[in-house]
């Protein structure tokens, strides 16, 4: 039964998106195909991290792209830039997915500990105060809001890289602000991706924690037996 919801909820999701970019060639919605193509990308890249599937990487590579050109276009140049630093990122994720667990193994979901938590506040909060300066210089749409989505974004995207739970969290407070940003710019369907963006991100903290949860287990097991 859940394997053919699945099936049905893939078909629909398909099906959803040669729509909208038939609508959007059409200029049957106001709705430019940078931002569809960005929309459909980021959906398919986060469902695609949900999973821990490792094609969530390049997938996210030409999500960032995309919106690259978007932000450019709306004037929202420190979320320009971050598209420019998740590409990196993904990178390197990619690698630290496939090699950066022990022994060279694919890495496992795990929890950071609160020296990390100390730095990466600290880093974050002089960073975002500094972009924020910035920001006003360059005429930015709004600086202190874009600052603060663009330094969580980037904490939380390294915390992905290394596979840390706690990465869902902060993507989930980012997309809260995220959404009323892009709707304020008009940006609306974008709103709408971060909204289901949101969503997913409550379904990847459930999946990831019974991943964790999994992998403790059988590294007991193995202690046990050893």
């Amino acid at each position: 039964m859940k394997t053919k919801h699945t099936q049905t909820l893939h078909v629909l999701s398909l099906i959803g998106s040669v729509a909208l970019t038939f609508a959007s060639w059409r200029g049957l919605v106001p709705i430019s195909l940078t931002e569809v193509f960005g929309f459909i990308s980021g959906g398919l890249c986060v469902w695609l991290t949900v999973k821990q599937n490792i094609w969530n990487w390049p997938i996210g590579i030409v999500n960032n792209i995309f919106f690259i050109i978007l932000f450019w276009q709306s004037h929202l140049y420190a979320d320009m830039a971050l598209q420019v630093v998740y590409i990196v990122l993904s990178i390197l994720g990619w690698y630290w997915w496939v090699r950066g667990g022990v022994g060279n193994t694919s890495l496992t979901v795990s929890r950071i500990g609160i020296r990390t938590v100390l730095v990466l506040t600290l880093i974050g909060v002089v960073t975002m105060y500094g972009m924020t300066l910035y920001l006003r210089t360059v005429q930015d749409a709004a600086p202190f809001l874009d600052a603060l989505t663009t330094v969580m974004s980037l904490i939380a995207q390294y915390l992905l890289t290394k596979k840390k739970i706690e990465n869902w969290y902060l993507w989930m407070t980012a997309d809260v602000i995220y959404v009323w940003l892009y709707c304020f710019k008009h940006l609306y369907l974008t709103g709408f991706l971060y909204a289901i963006f949101f969503a997913m991100c409550i379904a990847g903290v459930i999946a990831w924690r019974r991943s964790m949860k999994l992998t403790n287990k059988e590294a007991v097991l193995t202690a046990h037996h050893v």
